[in-house]
């Protein structure tokens, strides 16, 4: 689905919709940066209640969700997610790796596990490849 965004007064055809969930303000502004720079249509929150206020308004294309977080986990996120019927893809990225949180990760429908610092590349691969991966099962439901 394209999207168009706001820049510089200029109205730019996006790709997709991503949501970006990181405690981390550094990161957030970052990543925002990079999607945008990729033609995406990027919005960053700092917890998992902040971005679930705002989801009745649109549901992303994907969501990049940092696992550690101090009020409510990527984890929480994505299951709390798939207790209200929400299906998203989602990419995790975490820069305190814990042994078994990838595999959990994953079981609960991640697409894909990245450890921090993040390579541009992959991490837009990732994106890429949840959404497509996402819309291929969706299609054959």
């Amino acid at each position: 689905m394209a999207y168009d965004q706001e820049v510089s007064g200029w109205s730019v055809s996006v790709r997709h919709y991503i949501v970006i969930i990181d405690d981390d303000k550094a990161v957030r502004t970052a990543l925002r940066r990079l999607l945008r720079c990729a033609h995406h249509k990027a919005e960053a929150y700092g917890s998992g209640r902040e971005f679930l206020k705002d989801l009745d308004q649109h549901t992303p294309d994907c969501l990049v969700l940092d696992v550690q977080m101090p009020d409510m986990s990527g984890l929480q996120i994505q299951q709390h997610l798939s207790a209200l019927g929400a299906s998203v893809p989602v990419v995790m990225i975490t820069g305190h790796d814990e042994a078994g949180a990838q595999e959990a990760c994953l079981a609960a429908g991640a697409s894909s596990y990245l450890r921090k610092p993040l390579d541009r590349s992959v991490l837009l691969e990732a994106i890429e490849r949840a959404i497509s991966s996402f819309a291929e099962r969706r299609a054959h439901s």
